[in-house]
Order: structure tokens, then sequence, then C-alpha cells
């Protein structure tokens, strides 16, 4: 398992070498001008070029990137250029809502595909329908335009949940839960058609293997046969499933905070690459890469946990 974890994170960090670089070399050749934007539309040639100098953005697009790799080996991803913020600072600030937009997202799509998953599979007929028709229109609508709907039902129309923003859960978990609760839904609401499928695709495969047809035989009860050992068999593939969601998730919440007025990472993202603002836009790609980094690494440690058959060697 040790072995198995390094080779991980060896990969780990590779990739995110490859998107910072990419990234950095995507939003250099974009078009835009920072000192343009710090000087506006008066500033004169030499006052753009003094600015630039200044920034050390005359330099070449290489010695740039190199320039803030060695400056984020040691732990320093510099400052705004606009703001003059620290990166970090910038990002930590907004890491919280995205988090819980995420975390609950997660949890929603999985517990909901989970239950219709099953339903689907152990009923058949209409039920199996009805989870692949869920999951056609999750994939077809898009989750901002479920957002809008949400928000002229439940928040303008019936007045349940609050228009938009966000609560830290320091001021409790009631005013967290009320904000989050349509968002949630709207980022949710494709993954659980995807999760349904493939849970219902999965324990229907495994309800018709040998050994759950020998644990029948046996008199096994039927509960304990779907529960314990053929739910078990089924979540490999699901769980493979929810990881590739989640990396979906992370760029339909950039879309989702910004209908519903979230201050997260995904508006300080769009409102950087706008402005040109390298340092920050890296900050964030670097977030958004270790929250796909760990949460594959932990999905394949749960993978060697529940199946004993995957290899970690």
């Amino acid at each position: 398992m040790i072995v198995f974890l390094l080779k991980r994170l060896g990969v780990s960090a590779l990739l995110l070498f490859v998107v910072s670089f990419m990234t950095f070399l995507l939003v250099s050749l974009s078009p835009g001008d920072v000192a343009y934007t710090l000087l506006g539309a008066y500033a004169t040639p030499e006052q753009l070029a003094a600015v630039r100098e200044t920034l050390h953005l005359d330099q070449p697009v290489l010695v740039q990137y190199a320039n803030w790799l060695g400056a984020a080996l040691s732990g320093d991803f510099g400052s705004s250029l606009i703001t003059g913020q620290p990166v970090m600072d910038a990002v930590g600030s907004r890491i919280e809502p995205t988090i819980s937009l995420l975390a609950l997202t997660v949890v929603v799509a999985g517990a909901a595909g989970l239950v219709l998953g099953v339903v689907g599979a152990l009923k058949g007929g209409i039920a199996a329908r009805s989870v692949d028709a869920l999951g056609l229109v999750g994939v077809a609508v898009p989750g901002f335009l479920v957002g809008l709907l949400l928000i002229v039902v439940f928040a303008v129309d019936l007045r349940w949940f609050p228009f938009g923003g966000y609560a830290p859960l320091s001021q409790g978990v009631g005013e967290w839960v009320a904000v989050l609760v349509l968002p949630v839904i709207a980022l949710a609401i494709g993954s659980i058609g995807l999760v349904a499928k493939q849970v219902r695709a999965s324990m229907v495969d495994a309800m018709g293997s040998e050994f759950v047809r020998t644990f029948t035989a046996n008199g096994f009860a039927r509960g304990s046969i779907v529960y314990k050992h053929a739910l078990r068999t089924a979540s490999v593939p699901v769980l493979a499933v929810m990881g590739v969601t989640l990396v979906g998730l992370l760029g339909g919440s950039v879309l989702i905070e910004q209908v519903f007025g979230i201050p997260g990472i995904g508006g300080l993202a769009v409102q950087s690459t706008i402005q040109k603002d390298l340092p920050v836009v890296q900050g964030v790609a670097v977030v958004y890469t270790l929250i796909i980094v760990v949460v594959n690494l932990g999905l394949d440690v749960v993978f060697a946990l529940v199946n004993p058959k995957v290899s970690v060697r």
C-alpha cells in the first residue's frame, strides 16, 4: 500500500506541473493586458511598458513560468497583480463556499443516485426505465438553467429559500444549509442520473452473478444478499464514476456560483482570467488540481478496501 501511495503521489506531482504550465501558457497567450487594466485607456505606451517591466511581464513566457515555479516550490505563490493581495489569501478566503458546495453535492448525488439505482435494479420495469430517463434528462439539461428555474420558483415565488449568497458554517448549520439547498440541487441534478444509471447497471450484473445465485439457493435472506454482497461488488464501478463526476462538478460549480452569487473559487477564477491576473489564476488552478488529486487518491484507497481484488502494488 505504501509503494502504491508513493507512485500515486509521484503521478500527482507530475499532474500538478503539467496543469500549472498549461494554465500559465494559455493565460499568457490569451488576449488582454494587465498593464492596460491597471492604468486605463488613457495610458501612454511608455507608461504601459514601464508597468510591464515592473511586473516582469516583458520577459519570455518560459522565464516567467520558471520564476513562478521556483517561488511556488518554496511556498510563495506570489500576489495578485491587480490588488496586491497574496494569492493564497485570495484563494483561501473563497475556498469554504466552494468546498461546501462540492461536498454537499457529492453527498446528495451519491446518496440519491445509490437509492434510485438500487430500486431500479431490484424493481425493473418502469423503475428501471425511469432511472435511465433521469440520466438522460440530467445530462441534457444544463445545471445553470435548473438553477435559474429553482430561483424563480423557490426563492422568488414561494420564498422558501434565500435568493443566493453564502452563509459561513460558523454562523450556524441552519443558515449554511438553507443557502446551499438550491445550488446543490442545481449542481447535483445531472450527477444523480449518471450515478443512478451506473448503480442500476452494476447491481443488475451483480444480482445475476454466480455467487448471488449460490447464496439464494442456500437460503440466505434477500436483504443480506443485496446490501451486504451484491451492493459491495457493484460499488467499485460506482466509485469510479463518482471520481469522474467530481471533475464535472468542479467545472459546473463555476457557473452555479455565478448564478447564485456564491463567493467561491469559481468566481475568482473567472474574474482573474478576464483581468489576466496570472498569479491568482495559477493559484486557483493548483487548488482545483489538488482537490481532484486528493479525491482520486482517496477513491483508490477505498477501491482497495472495498474490493480486495484491486491491486495496489
